[in-house]
């Protein structure tokens, strides 16, 4: 099983979690045992407001145009999980026998049953992290907003964490409000600031913690996870039924499959209180959840708290917004549909966003990256279909990037320099483009990135901005551009073109009939990759 699959079933059974179906890790019935018979808890009031925790109240609900004009975001995996450098889910991986994280920390570490993810933690230092340098980098690039990770499925906070005391960035590891710099400094450089939080799975996806060795001399022996002085860490498991320990600790090896976001009620207000915390102490211009909204009525409050967060402190506006990848809370107007590697078919009604990353999501020395070519492809692709791309660049121990992300970033900057004017503030075209690169399949756009392949100069992809078409051209032509979707008999109905500039060169000579629009190109390319034609009296 890939472990493209296993994240991609992790996600779907988190929607399902969400939206309160059944996932298959309880059709057994374990999950009537694990609900707490009591009635729940109550949760601490949200702020006044508008907006209360009922679907009904979100819908109001309107997406601040910010969101739509920036097009391009930046994002930072980076927590003690980083601090290995060996990829992906190294917190529950390394205590699976078998996976490359397990034998890895064995290496470098020492067995889990001895030295376990809270050594990783104190090997997180953080030494040349410098969030001023990273967000210049970022706003040279072209982006608009940065999101850094507020919490990981690790259970570990990345900011002052008044309900998680003992492990957050402030208390352990690097001993700094992470949070808080990346914010400060985001803001000086005039970007929105976002957090993300994968929290909510945490209770099930630390199972591995608690389990041992199947085989070998310390079979048998408990993992570090079950130590009660580390139970705020990998999470109390002493009063849940012994056969839903069972399940989780023994999920299968190559990934967390069928997880969900069940546990008991102070896990559930745990959840609560620490995404409140982190809204009130850093006022999130986005915040983003992977997965659907957590908890039901409890997670649809933690969306009002944001709202009603941002009006206040934004004159009565709501200026936040808060992601899902659930495509019927989305559609309800109540919050912005997030996808995770992968691309909608056709323009989507709402500005939408992918998330995607160059490379592994957690800092991976092993890792290949996507070329700049590719980079530059999702990102037209994306704006063209009313979307925003959101661009990871893992971070390594230290907090500063590699040579080759540093490189990507240059490439990325070049091109922005020459062709943002096609990108920031534009809105789709009667048609999102053209060209063998532009079916999609229909259906969950979720994970759907990897089936897409460079687009090439015969593939073409539009945007406008005020009375200005743009067209770009995904590649480099030989001596002219052929757009036939710019034909004067064009079912979309363009009009008589007037004018055609090259971004980056200038005026072109060009020829408007009713088959096609061809543009004479200069000797030499303005930029790499994409080019881009300002287009006027179409």
């Amino acid at each position: 099983m890939s472990r493209t699959f296993t994240r991609r079933k992790f996600l779907e059974t988190s929607v399902l979690a969400a939206a309160g179906v059944s996932s298959p890790l309880w059709q057994s019935g374990a999950r009537a045992q694990v609900s707490s018979p009591a009635p729940a808890a109550p949760l601490p009031a949200i702020a006044p407001g508008p907006f209360h925790g009922s679907r009904e109240s979100l819908s109001a609900y309107h997406m601040p145009d910010w969101f739509a004009d920036a097009k391009l975001g930046m994002w930072n995996h980076w927590g003690p999980q980083s601090a290995a450098e060996y990829g992906d889910w190294y917190a529950r991986r390394m205590y699976v026998q078998g996976e490359p994280q397990y034998q890895h920390h064995l290496e470098h570490y020492g067995h889990p049953s001895k030295t376990g993810f809270v050594d990783v933690i104190k090997s997180w230092k953080a030494d040349k992290f410098d969030a001023d340098y990273l967000m210049g980098l970022y706003k040279k690039a072209g982006a608009k907003y940065y999101v850094a990770m507020g919490c990981h499925h690790d259970n570990f906070d990345m900011w002052n964490s008044k309900y998680q005391p003992r492990w957050n960035a402030a208390a352990s590891g690097p001993k700094k409000d992470i949070l808080g710099l990346f914010g400060k400094a985001a803001r000086q450089q005039g970007l929105r600031f976002g957090v993300s939080e994968h929290l909510s799975n945490s209770f099930c996806w630390f199972g591995t913690a608690h389990g041992s060795d199947k085989t070998g001399p310390l079979a048998g022996v408990p993992y570090d996870g079950t130590d009660p002085q580390y139970a705020d860490l990998y999470h109390d498991y002493s009063q849940m039924p012994g056969d839903f320990v069972q399940k989780v600790v023994n999920a299968p090896a190559k990934g967390a499959i069928a997880m969900s976001r069940e546990g008991p009620d102070s896990w559930r207000i745990n959840y609560f209180n620490r995404i409140l915390d982190v809204v009130n102490q850093h006022q999130p211009d986005l915040l983003y959840t992977d997965g659907g909204i957590p908890f039901g009525d409890d997670g649809l409050a933690i969306v009002a708290h944001l709202y009603n967060t941002s009006l206040s402190h934004h004159g009565g506006k709501v200026e936040a917004i808060y992601t899902s990848k659930s495509r019927p809370d989305a559609e309800s107007g109540m919050c912005m549909l997030d996808v995770e590697r992968g691309v909608v078919d056709g323009i989507w009604p709402r500005a939408w966003q992918t998330d995607t990353c160059i490379g592994n999501w957690h800092y991976d020395t092993r890792a290949s990256y996507k070329t700049p070519k590719r980079v530059i492809d999702m990102l037209v692709d994306i704006v063209s279909r009313n979307g925003n791309l959101l661009l990871n660049f893992p971070l390594p121990n230290s907090g500063m990037p590699d040579d080759k992300e540093l490189a990507i970033l240059e490439s990325i900057t070049a091109w922005m320099a020459v062709n943002s004017d096609g990108i920031h503030a534009t809105r789709p075209y009667k048609i999102f483009g053209a060209g063998p690169g532009a079916e999609i399949k229909p259906g969950n756009a979720q994970f759907n990135e990897s089936n897409r392949q460079d687009l090439t100069a015969d593939d073409v992809r539009f945007t406008t901005k005020g009375n200005a078409l743009f067209a770009f051209v995904m590649g480099w032509p030989r001596q002219q551009a052929v757009i036939p979707s710019l034909a004067t008999n064009a079912k979309q109905g363009v009009g008589r073109i007037q004018n055609v500039e090259l971004l980056g060169a200038g005026k072109m000579k060009f020829k408007q009939d009713d088959n096609t629009l061809t543009v004479q190109l200069p000797e030499r390319q303005p930029s790499e990759h994409a080019i881009a034609f300002k287009i006027m009296g179409a």
